[in-house]
């Protein structure tokens, strides 16, 4: 590995870069991304069980809103429900739709670094293959040719074409299948917090 470096030259140590950054992203949000962490199963039918009667008590909303996302987006309508019992429905909608902002920030947290990476890893595998065409064409003087200096500018221009494209084509299967997880979570999302709304709806003066 370390002899391919070396032949690759310098325009590798930025996709070197990237691809740690790329892979530790990766791994960050298949752990963030789980549903476990999201949307628990269950979580919702058993909000919705314990609210059927009466409203929870604050530190069983507090533990609700640390559990997971959907927790979060929640205990934020459970809580103003218990604040303010005068609540208009309308007022207690933007509280949930904050509340779900601020749960899909979350989830596309570091998803345009890896974006970018997926975009800038051809092109700096095309800059060192520019380079390595540099490189050769240079060894390249009339009536002699430096054979040592043409092999060398022929490794910087394809190791530098390869290693963009293996660092960009994982990066970008990643962050569309990142993209379809998160579209899903937030429908589930979106679906949790209005079927809670119906139900605290009849706790709310009108």
């Amino acid at each position: 590995m370390f002899s391919i470096i070396q032949a690759a030259g310098w325009p590798i140590w930025p996709l070197l870069l990237c691809s740690v950054i790329a892979l530790a992203l990766i791994i960050e949000r298949l752990s963030s991304l789980r549903a476990r962490r999201v949307a628990p199963n269950g979580l919702l039918d058993d909000v919705l069980g314990v609210t059927q009667k009466q409203l929870p008590a604050a530190d069983v909303v507090d533990r609700l809103e640390e559990s997971s996302l959907l927790g979060s987006v929640l205990a934020a309508g459970l809580r103003a429900v218990s604040h303010d019992t005068k609540l208009p429905e309308e007022k207690l909608r933007q509280v949930f739709e904050f509340a779900g902002r601020r749960a899909v920030h979350q989830l596309e947290r570091y998803l345009n670094t890896l974006g970018t990476i997926a975009t800038a890893a051809p092109l700096l595998g095309l800059l060192g293959t520019v380079v390595g065409m540099i490189e050769i064409f240079g060894s390249q003087t009339p009536g002699s040719g430096n054979p040592a200096q043409l092999a060398h500018g022929i490794s910087v221009a394809l190791y530098n074409t390869a290693f963009g494209l293996m660092v960009a084509i994982p990066s970008l299967m990643f962050h569309r299948y990142f993209k379809g997880r998160i579209e899903a979570y937030v429908l589930e999302l979106e679906a949790g917090a209005d079927r809670l709304l119906s139900q605290l709806k009849r706790f709310t003066a009108h």
